[in-house]
């Protein structure tokens, strides 16, 4: 079996990034064959200037859409729809982003407002998981996963841009935490609280 259309096979029909490991297992080669012959394949991919490219994401390679035909390919998938995350929920994400393993109410202390309905979110699009507790709170603690590397492009968190000196440090933000408080109930029916009011419209 030739190498080259194998691999070719395999990865249009993978869901997430195959790792060079899992690969030369399935294909029965040495990992170096294959790590090889992926990096051919990327580099004619881009010689020929395809409407895809093969890429090394979230430590496995996968085939994406070249960005340059993002604009058709957004037309075509969303059809008009609204796909995006909103402004509270990409402001949230990148605090748990840079500041990671971290609890919900940290990230509510550094962005001013609190964040349980955006967290859910992000939980439901796999954006963000549970990791275990913090020790000295028992809070729950959150961190990205490689759903969120594969969406941005990233092979590590180490290729987040250099963001993280504007972000307040964690014992900065350690007394407006709001760990042992009662978390606003975003599904309760009270019009008159005005923190309700605002978490509510931020999924």
């Amino acid at each position: 079996m030739e190498l080259k259309p194998a691999l070719e096979a395999v990865l249009m029909v993978v869901d997430e990034p195959a790792t060079e490991e899992h690969l030369a297992k399935v294909l029965q080669r040495r990992r170096r064959e294959i790590s090889d012959a992926l990096r051919e394949l990327a580099d004619e991919y881009d010689r020929q200037h395809r409407g895809f490219e093969l890429r090394l994401v979230a430590e496995g390679w996968r085939f994406y859409t070249r960005a340059e035909f993002s604009e058709a390919v957004e037309s075509f998938v969303l059809d008009g729809q609204q796909a995006r995350l909103t402004q509270a929920a990409l402001e949230t994400l990148a605090v748990v982003a840079y500041r990671q393993p971290v609890s919900r109410s940290r990230v509510s202390a550094v962005r001013g407002v609190n964040c349980d309905g955006v967290m859910r979110t992000l939980l439901q699009r796999g954006l963000v998981e549970e990791a275990g507790a913090e020790p000295e709170t028992g809070a729950i603690l959150y961190t990205t996963t490689h759903y969120f590397l594969e969406r941005l492009g990233l092979r590590g968190l180490d290729e987040l841009p250099e963001l993280a000196p504007f972000l307040p440090e964690a014992d900065a933000v350690e007394g407006d935490s709001q760990e042992g408080v009662p978390s606003f109930d975003v599904d309760a029916d009270d019009g008159g609280d005005a923190v309700h009011d605002r978490t509510q419209t931020e999924h």
